[in-house]
């Protein structure tokens, strides 16, 4: 897919994964989901990806418990459900579940 035509994927997916996210948040996530390290998937997952990313280090103590020494999946276990109400405010009607993290 062609840079540009992926670049209005991202914004269109973004657009109805999370409907009412702060505009703030939704730069930051199409940023992300524009980013190299993502550039190898499906436009679809990328947004995904890049959504939960930002929910997780913007949104929850995630990164705060990686610098306390959780290990990366006690510290998903713990925010997992914060990061899903984050998601549900912004009218996304995806959820993460366990198994995901």
């Amino acid at each position: 897919m062609k840079s540009i035509a992926r670049e209005k994927e991202i914004k269109r997916l973004l657009r109805e994964l999370v409907p009412m996210v702060p505009m703030e948040d939704f730069l930051a996530i199409e940023e992300t989901a524009k980013s190299g390290h993502l550039r190898h998937l499906p436009p679809s997952i990328a947004a995904w990806q890049a959504t939960t990313s930002r929910v997780r280090h913007a949104h929850t103590e995630y990164d705060e418990m990686m610098d306390e020494g959780y290990d990366k999946d006690a510290a998903l276990h713990f925010v997992l459900e914060e990061m899903n109400e984050k998601l549900s405010q912004w009218g996304c009607s995806r959820q993460i579940s366990s198994e995901e993290i």
